[in-house]
């Protein structure tokens, strides 16, 4: 939601936004691997005008890869020619295949297994995230299931409690966000995350996970080391106030 005063100055792609954000994030051409950390720069650039924060980025931007190249306007647009070669190349075909060969059926089928199937898989794949890897790795800390208004309402699977703080864990297929390192949460989910913070007083970690045959894996690893000094983080707040 744009607060009252703030101008937004995004284009607007309008029925285009959805294939757009689809080939991009598909094909990895905004990770920070392509574009640098973006909203990283922009925190350490502070900008007023976005003619600073364009300026800043050029300046200081460089692509994450393994061997780091100098991010510029024409590498920019040369990422753009890229998208429009695999929406034109490969997602329309696909797509007009998959609207050729669409049934009745189908749709059927996609909405039981999405409410059924899907929800069960899901559901057994949140309590092995957990049993089987969160609280084994951290076995001083109690996992509780959130209730129904705060999974609703803050977007937050299970709370791992450090006395009376807590920390949130959402849980996510990996097949919700093939490129889990480009994740991006929506604005309602960052301020439901902050209203969490603000409740229980630790962070909201999204972990993303998938099988590995009848083994269930956290695919961003990196995120148990930031939960671990979060837990830490927690103790000595509370051994402070107490």
């Amino acid at each position: 939601m744009i607060r009252e005063g703030i101008v937004k100055h995004a284009k607007p792609f309008g029925k285009k936004e959805k294939v757009l954000n689809y080939a991009s994030n598909t094909y990895q051409l905004t990770r920070p691997g392509k574009v640098d950390a973006v909203m990283a720069l922009i925190r350490e650039c502070q900008p007023k005008a976005l003619e600073e924060w364009e300026k800043y980025y050029f300046e200081k931007a460089y692509s994450k890869a393994k061997n780091k190249v100098k991010v510029t306007k024409e590498t920019l647009d040369e990422l753009g020619e890229r998208l429009h070669a695999k929406i034109t190349e490969v997602v329309m075909p696909e797509w007009i295949a998959a609207f050729k060969d669409l049934t009745l059926q189908d749709c059927k089928d996609y909405i039981y297994e999405v409410t059924i199937v899907r929800t069960y898989d899901g559901f057994l794949l949140e309590k092995s995230v957990i049993n089987d890897g969160l609280a084994k790795i951290f076995p001083d800390i109690e996992f509780k299931e959130s209730d129904t208004e705060l999974d609703h309402a803050g977007d937050v699977d299970y709370l791992g409690f450090v006395g009376k703080r807590a920390f949130g864990v959402q849980i996510k297929p990996i097949t919700a966000n093939a490129n889990f390192g480009n994740y991006n949460i929506s604005d309602r989910m960052s301020a439901s995350f902050n209203a969490f913070t603000n409740k229980y007083g630790g962070k909201v970690f999204i972990v993303f996970s998938s099988r590995s045959g009848s083994k269930k894996i956290i695919q961003n690893e990196d995120i148990i080391e930031e939960i671990r000094n979060e837990i830490e983080q927690l103790k000595k707040e509370q051994k402070q106030t107490s």
